[in-house]
């Protein structure tokens, strides 16, 4: 399916002018980048969250390290998504 919708959009380009099929195109990226970059920090946080959890059923008595090294982990995730999101935006403003 998203091929054929770069493909629709890549024939529709080829008919405008350069000006707006570059930034048409250009939109289409940025957006492909943010849902990859959104996908995979909900997949990054989850698998943390879940991972915590199976070690804390596991050792009960860490729980207050696990939570602390899970809450850490997820911060850098969201961190380094932002640092996406704000670098595939620029991309698109330039």
């Amino acid at each position: 399916m998203l091929t054929s919708a770069i493909l629709m959009i890549q024939e529709t380009a080829a008919v405008m002018d350069p000006a707006a099929a570059k930034d048409y195109l250009s939109l289409l990226g940025a957006a492909i980048g943010l849902g990859l970059t959104v996908l995979g920090a909900g997949l990054g946080i989850g698998w943390i969250g879940s991972s915590a959890m199976q070690g804390i059923a596991r050792q009960p008595e860490a729980a207050g390290n696990i939570q602390t090294s899970a809450i850490i982990l997820a911060a850098l995730i969201e961190g380094a998504a932002l640092f996406a999101l704000v670098i595939t935006l620029l991309y698109k403003l330039l």
